[in-house]
């Protein structure tokens, strides 16, 4: 194992991107690269044999056995004080360590896959929680239209907890792209009579989850095949957006299970 680089200049370059990482949503788009800062995230992304562009650890954390020989698996580590490391740290308690990953490219979009479609999902932590969700119940493409959530800014990937690196992600699409999806496009609204576990489930499909506040789009809703929403007899006027998606990937994955009988 090759010795980190040591770095302690505040306006050091990478420090100051890693910052602009940490804090701005979009900032990833912008410098072509994602931040992953703690040990899950670090380890989840090897565990999909995917390698970072270099790890950044604390003086803290390479005191560790554990933590350092998980950011020694990098080609390139960069060791900081604590007191660095905390400027850019996102998390209240920090391991203090990260990986610095090159954007990956954005991939076509695959017409029979099973998907989930966000419309201006806003809230980050929903967002992270349905790829979630889609990655526990074998929905391996998320397609999030203009408005959603950035899929790869720090707070998603904390709250998707490593569900990025299974899944095809790709973001900023205008409604007239999903054309190209031969999967039916099964809708979620609040004002229709279509109860979710009555309905007849397309395997595969898209689920179109829509805005916190708003919903779906009106002119999207009208491209599904279906609309369905989940019962609800407890009398809530709605679910969070990202409870609805899990009940329904789960719904369309235990149908998708479930052999009819004669």
């Amino acid at each position: 194992m090759s010795e980190p680089v040591t770095l302690s200049a505040r306006d050091n370059p990478l420090l100051v991107s890693l910052r602009k990482l940490a804090r701005d949503p979009g900032a990833y788009r912008k410098l072509g690269a994602v931040w992953l800062e703690g040990e899950h995230l670090c380890s989840a992304l090897l565990a999909r044999g995917l390698r970072p562009a270099q790890a950044v650890v604390a003086d803290s954390a390479w005191a560790q056995p554990a933590l350092r020989a998980l950011a020694a698996l990098a080609p390139r580590v960069v060791r900081v004080s604590d007191a660095l490391f905390d400027g850019f740290s996102a998390l209240e308690s920090p391991a203090r360590l990260g990986f610095l990953l090159t954007l990956p490219e954005v991939p076509a979009i695959d017409p029979d896959a099973a998907t989930v479609v966000l419309d201006r999902v806003q809230d980050a932590g929903n967002v992270g929680s349905i790829l979630r969700s889609a990655a526990a119940f074998g929905v391996g493409q998320v397609l999030a239209l203009q408005g959603t959530a950035g899929l790869w800014s720090s707070k998603v990937l904390r709250a998707g907890m490593g569900a990025h690196f299974g899944l095809r992600l790709v973001e900023g699409l205008a409604p007239d792209d999903l054309a190209v999806l031969r999967v039916a496009l099964v809708g979620t609204a609040l004002a229709t009579d279509q109860l979710l576990h009555r309905a007849i489930l397309p395997q595969p499909c898209a689920w179109v989850l829509g805005h916190e506040g708003q919903g779906v789009a009106p002119a999207l809703l009208a491209r599904c095949a279906l609309v369905l929403r989940v019962a609800q007899p407890g009398g809530e006027e709605s679910l969070n957006v990202a409870a609805a998606a899990a009940v329904c990937l789960y719904e369309s994955l235990r149908r998708g299970l479930v052999t009819p009988t004669a």
